[in-house]
């Protein structure tokens, strides 16, 4: 296994539709674990492909407490949304930064699982958030998103400075 880099906002990496997949096979299974290995390394409860500069509909997700209820979602499609839940969100692509987002509380999700099989679920609370959040950077979109336009260019000359001294440190 390995650990993979994650993209950072305002990378337009990040805004790339990702494409079905295909085919589920051992690549795409070993993609998964590295996946893993990263988001649980990084620490987090979920990632997409995108994430990773690979444009493909995949994101994984463990929500539990003790990292014991991994789910891989392959090429998934939320089927149903109802109620609201406002939770504060962050993001492995948005390094410290945490806000409040509006999201539906509860959902219903299609995906095919890491053996190929097509899978229906519903999800709520923080695992419903969770898939929404993911399934949005599929689509080429962040949780900064859903912030004003004024807070997310706060965030993103914030992000691109703490890069611009973290690489003149690292020189150093």
């Amino acid at each position: 296994m390995a650990i993979l880099s994650i993209l950072e906002f305002p990378d337009p990496r990040l805004r790339k539709t990702a494409r079905r997949v295909s085919k589920v096979d051992d690549d795409l299974r070993r993609l998964i674990d590295d996946m893993f290995e990263t988001m649980y390394a990084a620490p987090g409860i979920g990632l997409a492909a995108t994430q990773v500069n690979i444009h493909r509909r995949l994101f994984i997700a463990d929500v539990s407490a003790d990292q014991t209820e991994p789910y891989a979602l392959i090429n998934p499609e939320i089927l149903e949304k109802d109620g609201v839940i406002v939770t504060e969100e962050g993001c492995l692509s948005v390094p410290g930064y945490y806000e409040e987002v509006e999201r539906a509380e509860h959902i219903r999700v299609r995906f095919e699982n890491r053996d190929g099989e097509q899978v229906e679920m519903e999800a709520k609370g923080l695992l419903a958030v969770c898939i929404q959040h993911e399934v949005d950077h599929l689509d080429g979109k962040l949780f900064v998103d859903y912030l004003s336009e004024a807070r997310r260019q706060q965030i993103r000359k914030r992000l691109i400075r703490d890069r611009r001294h973290q690489s003149t440190a690292d020189v150093a």
